[in-house]
């Protein structure tokens, strides 16, 4: 009998029930037992014609795979199967390609155990749907911080997941910090000599940092035992960033290990290459053949709207640069090489919408372990006068913008722990050569929430909303207070109109905006 896991979008089943009964078997007993699917299924990057599959099974197998147009799998196409090996943790990933557009695409992995290839699972489904070709309503949503701080997944779990699953998103765009590599966890968190918390779920390589590629893979894995986290996968595709928590704390190329006593592994480039090899396994991000390892990438989700999706921590100097007006490698945050990625797509898109997808707000201050003497770890430099530092990189993008005549750009990012709209205004700003812009700020999903931060005013922001704990209610808040945040966002497809809301765990609206886009062809 095929297990289907959220056939429609409002029918959401687990998807984890055979992995859980095979976890309270008897060891030799579950050896004997046919392959089973442990970690659901994810799709992701999907775009007009094509889109990313995923799973994992629980020992050597040949995954066979089949995509349909229906859900009863009439005239379904055959894949040509893959092999999930030791090697690659027994997950598997690929790319369904020469699917049509803006159609239910439905997919199923049956799985056969290498070692006795007559003892098959039960097949596994998960959909999603392709991108237009033509003009129709989108709407997606988007946030970051999964599992940090020491809140995992407790009685409830991870709630803001089942929240953004039922507003039935086209896609969803996790915008870094997708797991907390260096925050271990305890079974119990107490205030005040009272227990606040439990984690009902907590495997040995969540109470340490990850520092092998084993424990980096398990960060994964865990986010991946939560039922609200598989049902949402299961139908929505998620587009994926990283941040700084996949690897460790701020970490650029130049990141020092030596004083943090929690790791035996001191060299940040051994980290990174870890956390990166686990990142791609255990994600539906498309695979860049000239640079495997790239995160930062465009989708095209049909005419009316482009998605570009930063990178800003492989490619970053030094939090401690000098801060000066002429930019040099040290300073900056994209690159030159993805800074010329990004001018050349955005000036060759014809999309009515381009949002920059960027794991860090532009103006908000972010100093590096809370010290403004370890340098700036966000992009403002925390002066609010001529732009500076990784300042100056930003400008020459907000400049070219403006100079192409690149319209209808707007930022979604996370990071800070709570949620916001900011309008870049250049009359209030020190560098005024650009045009008016909006950054919509959300997360967490389910950590700690903080800030609200100080806003540097070198590119002019005026704070339109903020939901963040008060001074009363104090710092790394736990999930359970609900000061946990997504975003939805809707394209018309009449007026081309994009309306911007600000969401919280309980399903409220707490802050909306409609943007009309320059040059709508109505």
């Amino acid at each position: 009998m095929t297990q289907l896991i959220r056939p429609t979008r409002r029918a959401v089943l687990a998807g984890s029930t055979a992995f859980a009964a095979s976890l309270a078997m008897p060891s030799l007993s579950r050896a004997s037992a046919r392959p089973v699917f442990t970690h659901g299924v994810q799709s992701g990057d999907v775009d007009t014609s094509s889109g990313m599959i995923w799973t994992r099974v629980d020992r050597p197998a040949r995954i066979s795979m089949e995509v349909s147009t229906t859900e009863s799998f009439a005239n379904a196409r055959r894949l040509a199967s893959m092999d999930a090996i030791p090697s690659g943790d027994l997950a598997i990933k690929r790319l369904v390609a020469g699917l049509p557009s803006d159609q239910d695409i439905f997919y199923r992995f049956t799985a056969a155990d290498l070692s006795d290839v007559n003892a098959t699972s039960e097949p596994l489904v998960g959909r999603f749907r392709t991108a237009p070709t033509a003009r129709r309503n989108i709407r997606f949503a988007w946030s970051g911080d999964t599992a940090g701080q020491g809140w995992g997944i407790d009685e409830t779990g991870m709630a803001t997941y089942a929240t953004m699953a039922r507003h039935e998103p086209d896609f969803f765009i996790h915008s870094g910090d997708t797991v907390y590599a260096d925050g271990p966890m305890q079974d119990e968190v107490e205030k005040d000599g009272e227990v606040i918390w439990r984690n009902v779920l907590l495997p040995d390589e969540k109470r340490k940092v990850a520092e092998t590629l084993d424990e980096f893979r398990a960060q994964w894995k865990y986010n991946l035992l939560d039922e609200h986290v598989r049902a949402m996968n299961a139908s929505v595709p998620t587009f994926m960033q990283w941040d700084d928590h996949e690897v460790v704390n701020n970490w650029s190329d130049s990141k020092d290990m030596m004083a943090d006593d929690r790791y035996t592994e001191k060299s940040v480039h051994l980290l990174q290459a870890r956390a990166t090899r686990a990142f791609h396994e255990m994600t539906p991000l498309r695979i860049t053949p000239e640079e495997p390892s790239r995160v930062y990438r465009k989708i095209n989700y049909g005419p009316m709207l482009d998605v570009f999706f930063l990178d800003l921590r492989s490619y970053r100097g030094p939090n401690t640069a000098e801060m000066t007006e002429e930019l040099t490698d040290e300073q900056r945050v994209l690159g030159a090489e993805q800074m010329a990625w990004l001018q050349r797509e955005l000036a060759a898109s014809n999309a009515t919408w381009k949002v920059i997808a960027s794991d860090q707000p532009i103006g908000l201050i972010v100093w590096d372990n809370f010290r403004e003497q370890a340098g700036s770890e966000g992009i403002a430099d925390g002066v609010s006068g001529p732009a500076m530092g990784r300042e100056v990189e930003v400008a020459e993008l907000l400049r070219f913008i403006k100079t192409a005549r690149i319209d209808n750009t707007v930022w979604f990012t996370a990071d800070v722990h709570y949620t916001a709209a900011h309008y870049y205004n250049p009359d209030k700003a020190q560098f005024q050569e650009f045009e008016p812009f909006w950054e919509f700020v959300s997360g967490p999903l389910h950590a700690g929430t903080f800030g609200p931060n100080a806003m540097d005013m070198t590119f002019g922001a005026e704070v339109k909303y903020v939901k963040a704990p008060t001074e009363e209610q104090g710092v790394n808040l736990p999930p359970s207070e609900g000061l946990q945040f997504f975003g939805l966002v809707d394209i018309d497809a009449q007026t081309e109109q994009m309306t911007v809301r600000l969401m919280d765990r309980a399903d409220t609206e707490l802050y909306s905006v409609t943007l009309d886009p320059k040059g709508t062809r109505l």
